[in-house]
């Protein structure tokens, strides 16, 4: 792409967007003022990195959007980039929300919900996040075992008239039909939300003194009913490693290098003890886009429901020089020696890369506090480390990273899908159907092979289908029979292309045909079967959009989709061999609907009925051939005579 005039380009603040030569998005980047950040992209080509470089050489037009603040170049820039996924944009595959603890504080006796968004101002406690639902279940269920608080809606309690079975197994103090005093109900909630703080030592010293009050009492059972929830704390606090001795709310960002690509690993601080902790890795990154990477990735992770900290801990502020050990590790993993720059990396020789980038940067950094700082509700302080503790917080969170990157990579893709899909075996060789027609005609089901990751094309099947009638799953369940008649080699996996009714349609024909292929008796499948649906989105349509990253897998015998995270490397190949075969089947629907139509042309021309036309269609693989066929072609053709096939052949000429 050429330099753009300098007048062309505004100096308010802005995002810019570069477009390739169809008009595609493939970078979207903000700006506190546009005309000096985009110059900066033609600069000479060794002061750039290769990614800028790439993306530079494969755009052809740009656009700007102004915009008041540069706050609101911040979201807009953020929003766009989750709405497009540019190709050269650092995108944030992973951006669910994660799973919140909350508790209300308004309702008189309030219960322990399971969430995902933060209602701002709704008079509740949030505490989390954590990034594995199924765990934060297990904690929810523990702190109901310990703390009998109430479980039913709002709803259900104003209606009910007598206690539920939590009550009776005693799980529930049955607030409901007054069973408990709101002042009892609310010394338990504070001891609730003392745990969750992780405030438990002081918890576990006041039911000590509780238990040892209750027992000069003789108050027996209420001091035998302390002692359990102390043994119970206990066991659940094991868990917990306390990293800040004083406290404190934080999350932590690490960033480890690696051969093949950049990983970024988060630790989750609350109360001074580590929640939890989440790892993100992009390929084909180095360290020099680790200052956009840092940026890009706070400012599309947190959102407007996010439970957004008081101060997120970034290992080194972008714009500035780095760390020596950091530097030492660019130099080396381009072959310099330690302490030498690359031309560019704000080596003295360059100090414009240092300069005007770096105050960008800067720039964008405290946009994007105050900008958190609004979702907070509160001041929020984006800092590197400022003690040891911190910085041991960092190199944690860079371990994990790096450690998760490495397990990723060294995994091989069978055994990670094994793993998602709990099969037992390797899922090595997939086989995916998906089922084509146009109101019942020309029904075809296509079928695509993969090993090992790849696509083995000379294996692509498809099956004519004839009395389905345009009902997909009549249609795979006749195409499940002929599977089985087909015979060896079996996949590892067989991939349907729908939900749980095609899913269903097809396991019940193989699981009972299996049995009459194996000489009889009782046989399970020696192979996994699933179905890949599309995600839902809000009104519970199917969501279609570009980037959907977060299709789900359904087995038989399970009504909820397999629990696989939105975005994975696993889900994303499974998203990808579903698309090659709909592009498969579709492309031979075509194609049978084409020479269906050709058929009925045929069967017009002199001499030409259905019959024959068959009969051509068996002996020539397409139009052309049959139209550069000769004379005596033709009346070789059985049960065609000379004479006739030269009114065949005349005709065909003719067309």
């Amino acid at each position: 792409m050429e330099r753009p005039a300098s007048s062309a380009i505004p100096t308010t603040p802005g995002v810019y967007l570069y477009k390739d030569s169809l008009g595609k998005i493939i970078y979207v980047g903000k700006a506190r003022n546009l005309r000096k950040r985009i110059l900066s992209y033609f600069r000479p080509k060794e002061q750039l990195t290769p990614k800028t470089v790439a993306m530079i050489g494969h755009a052809a037009s740009l656009e700007t959007l102004n915009t008041t603040t540069e706050k609101e170049a911040l979201l807009l820039e953020a929003s766009l980039i989750k709405k497009h996924r540019p190709h050269y944009n650092i995108v944030l595959r992973d951006d669910k929300q994660y799973v919140l603890f909350r508790l209300s504080e308004r309702d008189d006796f309030p219960r322990l919900e399971v969430v995902r968004k933060v209602r701002k101002r709704d008079g509740a406690r949030y505490f989390g996040p954590f990034t594995s639902a199924q765990a934060a279940r297990e904690t929810w269920k523990s702190i109901h075992r310990i703390f009998p608080l109430r479980r039913c809606t709002d709803r259900a309690m104003r209606n009910r008239v007598r206690p539920c079975l939590y009550h009776h197994i005693g799980l529930c103090l049955a607030p409901c039909t007054d069973g408990v005093s709101r002042e009892e109900y609310a010394d338990m909630t504070r001891r609730v939300s003392m745990l969750l703080e992780g405030k438990s030592h002081e918890l576990l010293d006041l039911l000590r003194a509780g238990m040892e009050k209750a027992a000069e009492a003789l108050d027996f059972e209420r001091a035998a009913a302390l002692r359990d929830q102390i043994r119970a704390i206990e066991k659940t606090v094991e868990r917990q490693g306390v990293v800040l001795h004083k406290g404190g709310d934080m999350d932590v960002v690490g960033v480890a290098t690696r051969p093949d690509g950049l990983a970024l690993g988060m630790v989750f601080v609350r109360q001074g003890a580590v929640l939890d902790r989440s790892t993100f890795f992009w390929p084909g990154l180095g360290l020099e886009e680790a200052d956009e990477l840092i940026l890009s990735f706070l400012s599309q992770f947190y959102g407007p429901h996010s439970a957004v900290p008081p101060r997120v801990v970034i290992p080194w502020i972008p714009g500035e020089k780095r760390a020596e050990d950091a530097e030492r590790g660019t130099a080396e993993s381009r072959g310099l020696e330690p302490g030498k720059t690359l031309p560019g990396e704000g080596g003295p020789e360059e100090p414009n890369a240092e300069g005007e980038d770096g105050a960008e940067e800067k720039g964008i950094l405290e946009t994007l506090s105050l900008a958190l700082s609004d979702l907070r509700g509160g001041p929020v302080y984006i800092a590197a480390p400022r003690n040891a503790d911190e910085n041991r917080l960092v190199d944690m969170a860079k371990s994990n990273a790096r450690e998760a990157a490495r397990s990723k990579a060294d995994v091989p893709l069978s055994e990670r899908l094994a793993l998602v899909l709990r099969s037992p075996r390797p899922v090595s060789r997939i086989e995916c159907v998906d089922v084509s027609h146009t109101g019942g005609r020309a029904t075809k089901v296509g079928m695509v092979v993969y090993e090992d990751g790849k696509p083995r094309k000379d294996e692509y099947r498809v099956w004519n289908i004839e009395g389905a009638g345009g009902d997909d799953y009549a249609a795979l369940a006749m195409w499940a029979e002929r599977r089985l008649e087909h015979g060896a080699p079996w996949p590892d996996l067989l991939l349907i292309d729908g939900g749980r009714g095609q899913l269903a349609a097809v396991y019940r024909v193989l699981g009972e045909g299996w049995p009459r292929i194996q000489g009889g008796g009782e046989h399970g499948l020696p192979f996994l079967v699933a179905g890949i649906a599309k995600a839902r989105d809000e009104r519970g349509h199917a969501d279609r959009r570009a980037g959907n990253v977060a299709d789900r897998i359904f087995t038989p015998g399970r009504s909820n989709p397999l629990n696989i995270r939105e975005g994975s490397p696993e889900l994303l190949f499974l998203q990808a061999v579903r698309d090659a075969t709909h592009d498969f089947s579709i492309g031979r629907h075509r194609q049978a609907r084409a020479r269906l139509a050709f058929s009925g042309e045929l069967q017009r021309l002199p001499g030409v009925g259905p019959g024959t036309a068959k009969l051509l269609w068996e002996h020539f693989a397409s139009v052309a051939d049959m139209k550069a066929a000769t004379e005596e072609e033709i009346a070789r053709l059985p049960g065609i005579g000379k004479k006739r096939a030269g009114r065949i052949w005349a005709s065909l000429r003719g067309m």
